[in-house]
């Protein structure tokens, strides 16, 4: 990695507030980890490594992982040892805390001279016709910086820069002369990426294994997301690599919509909703026409963006529609054109079924926003609700790039088109408007450039991101059908070319709430499946039961889906049953036999008072678990004694025995094929809603048949 040094790592003094020294255990390399290592040496980190020092340390991501990957790029545990040591002593000594500013200006007074760690913004004086610097942290103002400095980094003038500095003092005769004066500057970033290598060794990974490697990057454990899951994940990469990419993502609190706008990019910039004005953003017609934002930062984040209460400037509103759309955008006369992507984050308050069946996916944003020709200027409708709320066992140990390398390499992709990249295999078959086709166009070579950079893709890889892109604009079309009716309504059809079967994407909450959905879905034919994908339900079979009566049938559960439970799903085959039968070989581990005691206690309130109902369970176990087993199994036995529910259990070492299903004495035959574990890991605790109500928490893929035998 051609990156410039860092600061010696001189030792100092224990900073004024000490905190306990961040220790990294050793650990076992994972098989990818060790693939990662081998292909790109020296541009990995432990990702731990920063989450640890974050804890001491109030600096973006990019900042860290620089130092750490200077001193800690391997996966020797004693090199990483003596490498975090340095880089923690260089924070100690370098880093400025707000409540030690008085300290490190002492510091400087009394040597004359010292290295800094803190975030620059410089302003031009006016009057003078010079540039003057600001520290954030030191709250130093007004110190003198060559116009060398920047002209070579620009983004100083824009929101600033975290730098290394050297920062002298030396009063003057002339008390007007600042005693403060900057030496040297250099930002904390890599200098530049070796693409060509890099493609070669993305090349040697496979698809699900660069996807790992991605989600590693952002700090994802990738074993806790489904392919789904990783893709919602993903695509938030993509402002960074597609120029002019307008995306946004509503969801609610708590699942990290702005952390890879805050921290994973030095080339990105977070800004709050309520603070962005028209000079800032594009450009001041009063300040000697100073460009804006979007002309110094490839990604430009409004975060907190939703809420009724935003005082919004109806003149900036216009800007950034005439910006969203053309690129373009004036001062005075003049036309200007920049390609900074924008990105709008914000909370919603209420349930997808509330807002489908109530109003729109737009309520939240601030009325202003609520705007047709606004809205159809959105590339993406990211569905933050299907996203998983952060939580400890979400993030990964193991190893990923240095996000300042993943970021140059975004950065250099942005010279890179896509977008037609489907067209030799598919074709869209259905009338669609441009803004559309350039929205999921656009959203299709994104994620071309993060997952296969050099284009090669299959055809089935090419269509699920086709399929997945054109679900993220057809969520925007169908919700602004919902606030101005002058907008036409057309399908989202695409068709492998030399026929083949059409398809018809469908996003997954119209397919879940048909009913809410209304005229917007046509109904399917029998026996047809409106929406297939070829990696995941990205749309399903409506799994709707239409009548009273238990139906025989296919139901789809679309991963990372709200609204599903035990009684929705079984209740009416499970009624009136006096024996029933649960056959799954894989109830060993504690969060299965709680699975298993929440679908007993909904067959518990099936039961009518006065009568009884015989479950018995048929299971596996192994060495390393039938102990904790069968003391589970045990438990919810006893539980259940003298109740409406006869609970027994049974260890069968049966060879061929795979199957999971539930049979009951009235004929009913129900498989599953991932058995009672349709829900992913939630947050558990006396006030948590998702450990009370199945309808809370989201989903795995699963798929379930109904057979009458």
């Amino acid at each position: 990695m051609n990156t410039e040094p860092t600061p010696d790592p001189v030792p100092v003094d224990a900073p004024a507030e000490t905190t306990e020294p961040f220790v990294a255990a050793p650990r076992q390399l994972s098989p990818l980890d060790q693939k990662i290592l081998k292909h790109f040496p020296g541009l990995v980190v432990r990702k731990d490594l920063t989450k640890g020092l974050k804890q001491n340390a109030v600096v973006p991501t990019y900042v860290l992982e620089y130092l750490l990957g200077q001193h800690c790029a391997t996966d020797d545990n004693d090199v990483i040892k003596a490498g975090l040591e340095s880089v923690q002593k260089i924070l100690a000594k370098h880093y400025v805390h707000r409540n030690q500013a008085q300290l490190v200006k002492s510091t400087i007074k009394e040597k004359g001279r010292h290295k800094v760690i803190d975030k620059l913004t410089v302003e031009l004086n006016d009057k003078g016709g010079f540039y003057e610097a600001e520290f954030t942290n030191l709250g130093i103002k007004k110190v003198p910086v060559s116009d060398d400095f920047v002209r070579r980094f620009p983004k100083l003038l824009v929101g600033g820069i975290w730098c290394i500095t050297d920062v002298t003092y030396e009063v003057a005769e002339d008390q007007k002369v600042s005693p403060w004066q900057i030496d040297t500057l250099k930002p904390i970033q890599v200098a530049g990426v070796d693409y060509e290598q890099f493609l070669k060794a993305r090349a040697e990974f496979t698809t699900e294994e660069w996807m790992d490697v991605l989600m590693q990057s952002m700090g994802f454990n990738p074993e806790m997301f489904g392919r789904r899951a990783k893709l919602l994940t993903l695509i938030r990469l993509i402002p960074y690599c597609e120029r002019n990419y307008n995306l946004l993502e509503l969801g609610p609190k708590g699942t990290g919509k702005s952390h890879i706008y805050a921290e994973f990019s030095p080339h990105g910039m977070l800004i709050s909703g309520s603070e962005v004005t028209a000079p800032k953003l594009f450009v001041s017609n009063t300040s000697n026409g100073k460009i804006g934002l979007v002309g110094f930062w490839d990604c430009v984040c409004f975060d907190e963006f939703a809420g009724k209460d935003k005082k919004v400037d109806k003149t900036l509103v216009d800007i950034m529609k005439n910006y969203m759309a053309n690129r373009t955008f004036s001062r005075g006369i003049e036309q200007l054109t920049a390609e900074a992507s924008m990105v709008f984050m914000g909370n919603t308050k209420k349930s997808v079924a509330y807002m489908l069946k109530h109003s729109h996916f737009f309520e939240p944003l601030p009325d202003k926003y609520i705007d047709s020709a606004f809205l159809d200027r959105l590339h993406a409708y990211n569905p933050g609700w299907e996203v998983a709320p952060i939580r400890h066992e979400l993030f990964t140990n193991g190893y990923g790039f240095v996000v300042d390398y993943i970021a140059e390499v975004l950065k250099h992709l942005r010279t890179e088109d896509f977008t037609s990249a489907y067209k030799q295999h598919f074709e869209i078959t259905s009338e669609v408007s441009t803004r559309d086709q350039t929205g999921f166009e656009k959203t299709f070579s994104g994620l071309m450039k993060i997952l296969f950079p050099d284009g090669n893709a299959t055809p089935k890889e090419m269509e699920e991101l086709l399929a997945f892109a054109m679900e993220a604009r057809r969520r925007v079309r169908e919700h602004i059908l919902r606030i101005d009716d002058t907008f036409k309504r057309h399908d989202f059809i695409y068709q492998p070319l030399g026929g083949g079967k059409a398809v018809t994407v469908l996003t997954p909450e119209e397919l879940q709430y048909p009913t809410f959905a209304g005229p917007r879905i046509q109904p399917a034919a029998e026996g047809e499946t409106p929406h297939e994908t070829p990696a995941e339900p990205v749309t399903a079979k409506p799994a709707e039961v239409k009548s009273d009566q238990p139906q025989t049938g296919h139901v789809v559960i679309p991963e990372n889906t709200k609204g599903w439970s035990y009684h929705r799903l079984f209740a009416k085959h499970l009624t009136g049953a006096r024996t029933i039968t649960i056959n799954d070989p894989y109830v060993r581990m504690f969060f299965q036999a709680r699975n298993l005691m929440e679908l007993l206690q909904m067959i518990h309130d099936l039961v009518p008072e006065g009568d009884e109902v015989a479950v018995h369970l048929k299971t596996q176990s192994d060495p390393d678990t039938c102990v904790k087993q069968a003391e589970n199994l045990n438990q919810i036995a006893e539980s259940f004694t003298g109740s409406r529910v006869a609970f027994t259990w049974e260890d069968d070492q049966s060879p061929n025995f795979h199957a999971r299903n539930l049979t009951t004495d009235t004929g009913w035959k129900i498989t599953i094929d991932r058995g009672l574990d349709i829900f992913q890991k939630y947050e558990s605790g006396p006030f948590s809603l998702e450990q009370a109500i199945q309808e809370a928490r989201l989903t795995r893929g699963a798929e379930i048949t109904f057979l009458k035998l």
